[in-house]
């Protein structure tokens, strides 16, 4: 039996493919060293797209370009919109009720919000969310980047392929057409490659993944042009001039599925699984498949291959809010994960994808369903959108419950001061994100000149609420200066070449040598000992407490005093006041993420999250050193230590009074910056008031 490859007869093989796909990207985001290259299945799924959209337009009668257009589009909205619409609707409940906002989610309700409208590739490229980070396994829309990559492949290609139902010599138009869009794309992922630190848009974007499905379309129109047949033989079991060549097609995508890398893709690591499906494809239909035909049209691979679509859009979801919840670092865990997986992608297969495709009460004109679909996916952006202002109310979490307890944002102060305004400006700081703070009309209150300039790593971001309350409590301004992981005294003795931090601390302190006053004060918090934690992780307690005490630490720390010393002394002789943050303590988990009943078993909870104030006082005890040497070196500096407010026991706590103290491992809550205020008020007056202080 031979088939034209346009007559449209059924090819099992096509769904073991995809089987084979949607099992690596599973495997994958399981667990990564398992399969190490399982991420490429979504290019095995590229090309099996552009191919077999290929043949369904080419199916379909001339019936000119508008009315095949919308016929086109109509089917790819039955096959796609129905069952996307209902995972993303329903993972927005779920985030809402338990998962709080933080750096792991920030970006995760935009790309939500786009994955409605097949644009979250480029949400994902934008806010540099790396698809191998921890912030991207916290995302539980990030999956949507390759739908949207083929919804926007789908809407240029009818542009490129109608003229194929013309004639013969329109066939060979539209393959050339096909043919320069997929070189032109072939050759922009590799120039994209090769001018590094593109790595992320390189994933993400459709310029540089078109040529993925652009070579499915070329297989079809190849196969097509040469009269190749669309079924397997399945009668024939021989051995013929393609087995070998069937092996090497294997061979390459099992080879591709174990060592792709993060970093490489989709140049050049994805060429190898774009070239071996390619080869599976055509030479499956160009001849009997023997055993590895048979094999992908076994049964159990034929029925997860229909079910493909349906797995992978809820596979990604149902690991990741696992991750927020209970976990998915044990057996049981990922085995609770894959089960929860499997019953929803059937679910979603019997009851939406199947009737919305092939139902007769829901067939309806194309340009209806065109317009119709688009308005859905639209409403259903709007409604997910809706659902973030409604998780202080709703939300499982007693963090999205509580939001001014645990996030340091200053929000309702215009309640607590109705009758003072405080101004908010940025500042423009190459490098930096920089904030100026400035207290407006208050009646009654002091008058005060004198400004603070705050400068450091997150940890001087994360007093954004304490230095707001400060000014409209004090006056003057605040400018406050911020790079991530990157503090201007550091003194944890792990300093390296980091040009992008070098050139933060240079044009801060640029920018506040031009503004300084003699009397205005600079506070420089940082973190200055090593994590035990990090939101998404746990870290070895003994080797960070050794790791300040090696030969290492002390010649790295040594020569970071004489640079503070020598980088400050120009500020502190103008009558600049340094105030130097004392290490606060550290938490052995991060809070935010054990606050509540579903999330406490989680495994990033289980060594709990009080640490004994003698392990704290051993760990940050180099680098307090440290901070009296600079301080004593400079005139008018002095040291301001937290750790007695937020630790006055022999245990350091998570809480105080039933209020958080800490949002993750190191970093404050909003409660903690209220309770420390009085105590840097105090400090900062102690250092000598402005000379044109006043009330």
């Amino acid at each position: 039996m031979r088939t034209d490859v346009n007559s449209g007869e059924y090819s099992p093989h096509i769904d073991g493919l995809r089987a084979i796909a949607v099992i690596a990207v599973i495997v994958y985001h399981l667990d990564a060293s398992w399969l190490p290259g399982g991420f490429v299945g979504v290019d095995v799924f590229f090309v099996i797209s552009g191919f077999v959209v290929s043949a369904s337009l080419a199916r379909s009668p001339d019936v000119g370009v508008w009315p095949s257009m919308m016929r086109f589009y109509a089917r790819r909205l039955r096959r796609i919109m129905p069952a996307l619409v209902t995972t993303l609707l329903t993972t927005a409940v779920l985030s809402t009720l338990l998962v709080p906002e933080s750096w792991l989610s920030d970006a995760s309700s935009k790309t939500g919000r786009m994955a409605f409208v097949g644009l979250s590739n480029w949400v994902l490229a934008k806010t540099g969310s790396d698809y191998f980070s921890p912030r991207t396994d916290f995302n539980p829309y990030a999956h949507t980047w390759s739908l949207g990559v083929e919804e926007q492949f789908y809407l240029v290609f009818p542009l490129l392929f109608l003229a194929w139902a013309k004639s013969l010599s329109s066939r060979w138009f539209s393959l050339v057409l096909i043919g320069l869009a997929t070189g032109a794309s072939l050759v922009y992922a590799v120039l994209r490659a090769r001018q590094g630190g593109q790595e992320i848009d390189a994933f993400y974007l459709t310029a540089t993944r078109f040529w993925q499905l652009g070579a499915g379309v070329l297989l079809f129109q190849v196969l097509a042009l040469a009269g190749v047949s669309g079924a397997m033989q399945r009668t024939s079991r021989g051995w013929g001039w393609w087995s070998p060549l069937l092996l090497a097609s294997s061979a390459l995508l099992g080879y591709a599925l174990v060592t792709a890398r993060p970093g490489h893709s989709p140049w050049i690591d994805g060429l190898w699984p774009v070239i071996a499906t390619l080869g599976l494809l055509g030479l499956l239909h160009w001849a009997s498949g023997g055993w590895i035909g048979r094999g992908l049209s076994s049964p159990p691979l034929v029925m997860i291959g229909r079910l493909s679509y349906s797995l992978y859009l809820w596979h990604w979801p149902v690991f990741v809010l696992f991750r927020w919840s209970v976990g998915l670092d044990g057996a049981l865990g990922r085995a609770a994960a894959v089960v929860c997986t499997v019953i929803l992608a059937w679910l979603s297969w019997r009851f939406i994808e199947q009737p919305f495709r092939f139902g007769a009460r829901w067939r309806t004109s194309d340009t209806r369903w065109v317009v119709c679909g688009v308005a859905v996916l639209i409403a259903g952006a709007f409604l997910q959108s809706q659902m973030d202002k409604l998780s202080p109310h709703v939300s499982l979490s007693s963090v999205s419950r509580h939001p001014q307890d645990w996030y340091p944002y200053a929000k309702g102060l215009e309640r607590e001061y109705p009758d003072c305004s405080l101004s908010i400006g940025k500042l423009q700081v190459a490098g930096a994100r920089a904030q100026l703070f400035e207290r407006g009309h208050c009646p009654g209150a002091p008058h005060v000149s004198r400004q603070v300039f705050v400068a450091g790593d997150s940890h001087a971001l994360n007093y954004t609420e304490m230095l707001r309350r400060y000014v409209l409590a004090e006056g003057g301004q605040v400018r406050l200066y911020g790079f991530g992981g990157c503090a201007l005294v550091g003194l944890q003795g792990m300093r390296r070449a980091n040009p992008p931090c070098e050139a933060y601390s240079r044009n801060t302190l640029e920018d506040i040598a031009r503004h300084a006053k003699p009397g205005d004060v600079l506070f420089l918090p940082g973190l200055r000992t090593p994590r035990l934690a990090e939101q998404y992780m746990l870290f070895d307690t003994a080797q960070a407490m050794a790791v300040p005490y090696s030969e290492e630490a002390r010649a790295a720390r040594q020569a970071e005093v004489a640079q503070a010393i020598a980088e400050l002394m120009p500020l502190a002789e103008r009558g600049v006041h340094v105030v130097l943050e004392a290490p606060k303590p550290l938490l052995q988990a991060p809070p935010y993420r054990c606050s509540d009943v579903f999330n406490r078993s989680n495994p990033i909870c289980a060594r709990g999250m009080s640490t004994p104030r003698a392990q704290i006082e051993h760990l940050r005890a180099p680098a307090l050193a440290a901070l009296h040497e600079v301080a004593a070196a400079l005139p008018s500096a002095g040291i301001w230590d937290p750790l007695p407010l937020l630790c006055p026991g022999p245990e350091c706590l998570p809480s105080r009074d039933g209020h958080p103290l800490f949002f993750d491992g190191d970093h404050l809550s909003g409660y903690a910056n209220r309770h420390l205020l009085p105590s840097f008020r105090t400090h900062l007056a102690s250092t000598g008031q402005h000379p044109s202080h006043s009330r």
